[in-house]
């Protein structure tokens, strides 16, 4: 067996599926299945398309090509690089766009490979990431719908990625304002209205969500949770991943202050107590791996010191467990670490039984 690796229980990716699918359909929302979170593993994204998920998204396209073969909308949810238009049109059915000159190579690859390909325009709404600003959307949206091998699907937004910025009423009416705009300028109703991602789940049943009818949700699917404040969604798994790893040394040894710059192994600057000869465990797993900041240890006992490249140390002085070299220790991850893990190379994974 090979350590680091990550254990994947298919059934509690369902049950949260199945509890986010039946709040969206409550709420007449479609669900866009975000897929990055495991590097669109078929066995994964064959469990998304038993379940009544029928979109899926994920940032790279390389990603897209494994599933090429499952009767889903593929959707490139990152930005297109103009240098990949070809592929994008070839491997995914819709994209997010916010660069008219990238939407143009879009169109002209479209025409190549005797394609439609559909786009969303993306607005920005204060997130600081991808998105046309409001007052050009019109017009962007206007030449958008001239084009032969183009497919204007619709409009979208982000929220929390890059500013923080949490999804609420006055953002939902400004996007379903401007909704109703281009469809005045392009003479048409739109068919999709993505108003955010798993940060805008907390809202479906508490405010009125006009003309938004799609969410993009990975993070609430996988690990159980809404990312505007990070509250688990009620009745969905946290541990549908658990990552698993080898100790590799246990040694008592003494409290030092943090570093020769006064930081943790996560650059931050804590209070320093010494606390004395401590009961320190190694494990072969690090920042090459995962994200040691949003690791969890299964055991309360447990308390992560921090990581370099190839080592996480914990302190198991509390545990009431009997841990020795060349056994292992269980962690619950936070997307982050989900996110590095499952598409390192040195990181196996394996489906339960």
């Amino acid at each position: 067996m090979s350590y680091p690796k990550i254990k994947i229980d298919l059934d509690k990716i369902k049950n949260n599926i199945n509890i986010i699918l039946k709040k969206a359909q409550e709420n007449n929302i479609d669900i866009m299945g975000v897929t990055k979170g495991f590097a669109c593993e078929s066995e994964i994204v064959k469990v998304f398309l038993e379940n009544g998920i029928k979109m899926v998204g994920d940032s790279r396209i390389i990603n897209l090509k494994k599933i090429q073969n499952l009767d889903l909308i593929k959707v490139l949810i990152r930005i297109p690089m103009i240098s990949t238009a070809l592929d994008v049109v070839k491997y995914s059915d819709i994209s997010l766009n916010s660069e008219i000159k990238t939407i143009e190579e879009l169109n002209k690859a479209g025409k190549k490979l005797n394609k439609i390909h559909g786009v969303i325009l993306m607005v920005e709404q204060g997130d600081l990431r991808e998105g046309f600003l409001p007052e050009e959307i019109l017009e962007v949206a206007y030449e958008v719908e001239k084009m032969e091998n183009i497919n204007l699907e619709g409009i979208g937004t982000n929220f929390t990625c890059v500013g923080g910025v949490i999804p609420d009423s006055n953002k939902i009416f400004q996007l379903s304002q401007l909704t109703e705009k281009v469809e005045e300028k392009i003479g048409r109703k739109l068919k999709i209205i993505s108003g955010g991602n798993s940060s805008s789940y907390h809202q479906l049943g508490e405010v009125d969500l006009k003309r938004i009818n799609n969410l993009r949700i990975g993070e609430g699917i996988l690990l159980g949770r809404e990312t505007a404040f990070g509250e688990n969604i009620l009745g969905t798994k946290d541990d549908g991943f658990i990552l698993e790893g080898e100790i590799i040394e246990i040694k008592e040894k003494e409290s030092v202050p943090y570093g020769r710059r006064g930081m943790d192994a996560f650059g931050k600057k804590p209070e320093f107590k010494d606390r004395g000869l401590r009961k320190r465990a190694i494990l072969a797993l690090g920042k090459q791996d995962f994200e040691c900041e949003s690791l969890y240890p299964i055991d309360k006992g447990v308390e992560i010191i921090g990581g370099s490249s190839d080592h996480l140390v914990v302190d198991i002085s509390d545990s009431k467990i009997n841990y020795e070299v060349g056994k292992t220790m269980e962690f619950k991850m936070g997307y982050g670490a989900l996110l590095r893990g499952m598409t390192s190379i040195y990181v196996d994974k394996e489906y339960k039984k």
